[in-house]
């Protein structure tokens, strides 16, 4: 099969698959507004996501975002919201409407999918470097605290209060870390998504400085092999222009682009 059938096969997997309740296991809440999914996580976060707007026009499209917008406004507890838009999608005039109410563009992400197996290849690793799941609250801090940094971000106890929450739900999310004499150099989490073959893995995040030495990829084959072992057949992941080279060299193919708008409460 060639990498074009590949690619049409996994994204009508992806939009079959993961555009619904496997886009958001840690809900607190989930609105249905027509086509459109109104969700609230912990924290104040806010996200709007859907399968497809069908054939919605500009006019309709302009409404639905409006209309959301206003929903998460009326939540007082609601400090931020994420759009989360797709190249492929039929969406004409998405841009303008977000910008109109208030939301800025992020930098288009790649979503990449390939089979498990392909990944699940071993990679070495330099010397000293080691790998292991987690599953210790201060593991999960430290964890944490290393991807924030590593992201330019202020080290916060959101995330981690999130995988912790996570983790004590037994949903069979799963973390992992590349380590150095106790350091955390790079880690990444696989999220196995009920009812699918799919398994996603986010968060990936290296030190600078172990960077360039395949640490990544062999966290992304060990993770790969691990979603296996849960009977999963395919990988996904959102991807930054940095990571999509290494997840291309592990055997994952682009299939669309995500685009995420931000809104913040003023």
């Amino acid at each position: 099969m060639s990498q074009t059938d590949d690619r049409a096969r996994f994204l009508a997997a992806y939009d079959q698959d993961l555009r619904t309740d496997a886009e958001t296991p840690s809900a607190v809440k989930v609105t249905q507004h027509g086509p459109v999914r109104l969700v609230t996580f912990m924290k104040g976060r806010g996200f709007v996501t859907y399968k497809d707007l069908g054939d919605a026009d500009a006019q309709t499209v302009r409404r639905l975002v409006a209309e959301a917008t206003a929903y998460f406004r009326a939540e007082p507890g609601i400090t931020r919201v994420e759009w989360k838009s797709r190249g492929h999608d039929h969406a004409p005039g998405l841009h303008e409407a977000l910008i109109a109410n208030g939301f800025t563009q992020d930098d288009p992400e790649s979503i990449m999918i390939g089979e498990a197996k392909a990944l699940s290849t071993a990679v070495p690793l330099p010397e000293g470097v080691t790998l292991r799941q987690i599953t210790d609250e201060p593991d999960v801090r430290a964890m944490s605290a290393m991807q924030d940094e590593v992201f330019g971000e202020p080290v916060s106890d959101e995330m981690a209060d999130a995988l912790l929450h996570r983790l004590s739900l037994d949903d069979g999310m799963q973390l992992w870390v590349a380590e150095v004499d106790g350091q955390i150099v790079s880690a990444g989490r696989l999220e196995p998504v009920p009812g699918t073959a799919f398994a996603g893995i986010w968060g990936g995040a290296t030190r600078e400085e172990w960077r360039g030495r395949g640490i990544y990829r062999a966290l992304t084959a060990r993770r790969a092999q691990a979603a296996l072992e849960m009977g999963k057949t395919l990988i996904h992941s959102d991807s930054t222009e940095f990571s999509r080279p290494i997840l291309e060299r592990s055997g994952l193919l682009k299939v669309s682009t995500t685009t995420p708008y931000r809104w913040v409460r003023g």
